[in-house]
């Protein structure tokens, strides 16, 4: 039986200044075969957290216990306050409009132009005049660089050009938190950089709070170390600073729990044997 503390209503105020995502104590299971035990973690607003593992290990599982499309068994999940793992389905929907999510395969409607696929939450959930909506479509659309690519469809497309498709999808309702589940999985280093570049231009220019699942080690070194600069109108993305470098914090789960939390500096430097094997066949340099 799946077994829920009681955590009070928090404030408007207590809402503001709260984490934008906490697990406390959190565990979840398919029958017999336990996923996560006894998880806690807390992302801050505004922060960037790239949480790695092998395959199988729970990591979309917990974007989806973040989403509230699954529940958990046991602890307590809240976002932006607000107790997840406790709300109806009526009051999931209204929780889930200030979340992006970017699914593994892009999941865009193939039926659809890019411009509508990228507008298809504002047009279904919103009450936005139209004009409105287009006019956000073709904001979304000029900062992931495919202002002119509105009324192709998916299908004339790459694939990376696709996952920016997705990205712009995710935050074209100007969400607080954006959940990425594994973004360059199947692309070229090429190309999985151009979406990389994307992640940085959102953390760094929009302020999101982002978690990035990920098992492309190299990608996710590259966000970390990486920052978006606007100089006389124009976008570019430069090396960061250690200090901004160091900001950018890594999770790694393995064997249900959170084994390691720090920086990616840290992650390298671990004399932690699963992790060192884990690592072994990526380490710098890329």
């Amino acid at each position: 039986m799946k077994q829920h503390a009681e955590t009070p209503t928090l404030t408007a105020t207590d809402q503001a200044t709260a984490p934008a995502v906490v697990f406390d104590k959190v565990s979840f299971a398919f029958d017999d075969h336990v996923i996560l035990r006894e998880i806690s973690l807390s992302i801050p607003k505004g922060s960037m957290s790239i949480l790695l593992g092998a395959s199988g290990s729970g990591k979309s599982i917990l974007l989806r216990l973040i989403m509230g499309l699954l529940r958990p068994d046991s602890g307590a999940i809240l976002v932006d306050g607000q107790r997840v793992d406790q709300m109806t389905e009526h009051d999931l929907l209204g929780l889930r409009g200030n979340i992006g999510m970017l699914f593994q395969e892009s999941a865009l409607f193939d039926s659809l132009t890019v411009a509508e696929n990228v507008g298809y939450r504002l047009y279904e959930e919103t009450d936005l005049p139209v004009d409105q909506v287009r006019d956000r479509v073709d904001e979304v659309m000029g900062f992931v660089g495919l202002a002119e690519f509105g009324d192709r469809m998916p299908s004339a497309l790459s694939g990376g050009q696709r996952r920016r498709v997705a990205i712009a999808r995710a935050m074209a309702a100007k969400p607080s938190l954006l959940l990425f589940d594994d973004p360059t999985t199947g692309l070229d280093p090429v190309i999985a950089t151009t979406v990389d570049d994307e992640i940085v231009k959102l953390r760094d220019l929009e302020q999101v709070t982002s978690i990035v699942v990920t098992h492309q080690i190299r990608d996710a070194y590259y966000v970390a170390r990486q920052e978006a600069v606007t100089e006389n109108g124009q976008t570019r993305i430069v090396p960061a600073s250690d200090g901004k470098a160091a900001q950018t914090r890594f999770m790694v789960l393995h064997d249900g729990q959170i084994l390691f939390e720090g920086s990616g500096t840290a992650l390298l430097a671990s004399q932690d044997a699963y992790l060192k094997e884990f690592l072994f066949m990526t380490l710098p340099p890329w």
